[in-house]
């Protein structure tokens, strides 16, 4: 009798997933605490589950005579070569919805801690200082443009109209906002926004799609919020953009070399940076290690998948 599949889990999933992983039709290696022996448990595999950290390259795939789908407990797939798995015909699954409440719930804290001007405030407090008086502005009565208008940014939009924001996007891909939000070209999202939030996924023809033209034509004190992908910003044309004055500030969950490099950026007083922690929340990874798993399981019983992602001439 031929011996179950192998899955190899390459990057930390959660504990009840990963337990629920190991009572499906399979073998299961968790390769997560050493990355570096991840190359070598690849050789039987059928199936691989990364998140961020791991980079599935063609070389990497190359150790993988055998694997047939590779899951992607997250959101974003641009650490998998897509072309190289299509080519294979291996499938490539994600957990599209899993990360959505949490990244939208950073994203609205980004808005208030910029335009109250809180970073600054706690800092100085912290210091010793006292600095009462008038401060900051409301995010009520403000615009918000949403570059890119999927699932994450519909739903930052729903939790600020309460506030009394008014949401507005730009999205190639988007003909019509199911929640009614206006949909504007480009240029025009630039210079009404004041707030400027990113939420497209990273490609080669958006890369640096915030260069300092961009920058140039947005609003004088408006803001920058990005989510997404730190490439989507020229970083050293951001650094000129606030350091001139025509930003009033930005907030920034990923950057363009991840940890950041850039430290000019990093230590200005209106830059808020984090490490990339949008869907790291106890809640979020424990919805994406159960969409994957789910996912995985299915792709083994045979069953319709209900989030493959299309790759070059894939397999479906």
């Amino acid at each position: 009798m031929p011996e179950p599949p192998l899955v190899v889990v390459a990057d930390p999933i959660d504990a009840a997933a990963l337990a629920r992983l190991r009572a499906g039709p399979c073998r299961v290696i968790d390769a997560s605490g050493d990355p570096k022996t991840l190359g070598s448990q690849l050789g039987d595999a059928w199936g691989l589950i990364v998140r961020s950290r791991t980079k599935v390259t063609s070389e990497l795939l190359a150790k993988a005579p055998h694997l047939a789908l590779v899951a992607r407990a997250g959101v974003g797939v641009d650490n998998i070569d897509m072309a190289a798995a299509g080519a294979r015909g291996i499938r490539v699954v994600n957990a599209p919805g899993a990360a959505t409440a949490s990244v939208a719930e950073l994203t609205v804290a980004f808005y208030l801690l910029l335009v109250r001007g809180l970073y600054p405030q706690i800092s100085a407090t912290k210091g010793g200082k006292w600095e009462r008086g008038a401060h900051g502005r409301e995010l009520a009565g403000k615009t918000v443009g949403f570059v890119g208008y999927g699932r994450i940014a519909r739903e930052v939009a729903r939790r600020i109209v309460p506030f009394g924001a008014t949401p507005i996007a730009f999205d190639p891909f988007v003909s019509r906002a199911p929640d009614g939000t206006e949909l504007v070209p480009f240029e025009t999202l630039l210079a009404r926004a004041d707030i400027v939030s990113l939420h497209a996924a990273l490609t080669p023809e958006n890369r640096h799609l915030l260069n300092a033209a961009a920058l140039a034509q947005m609003r004088p004190g408006a803001y920058v919020v990005n989510v997404a992908r730190g490439a989507l910003v020229d970083e050293a044309a951001l650094v000129a953009a606030l350091r001139s004055g025509g930003l009033a500030g930005a907030a920034l969950d990923v950057f363009e070399v991840e940890p950041p490099m850039n430290r000019e950026l990093l230590e200005m007083a209106n830059v808020i940076p984090t490490p990339h922690i949008g869907a790291a929340t106890a809640e979020g990874q424990g919805r994406a290690g159960a969409e994957t798993v789910d996912e995985v399981l299915r792709a083994l019983r045979g069953e319709p998948l209900t989030s493959q992602v299309p790759t070059p001439g894939g397999a479906r």
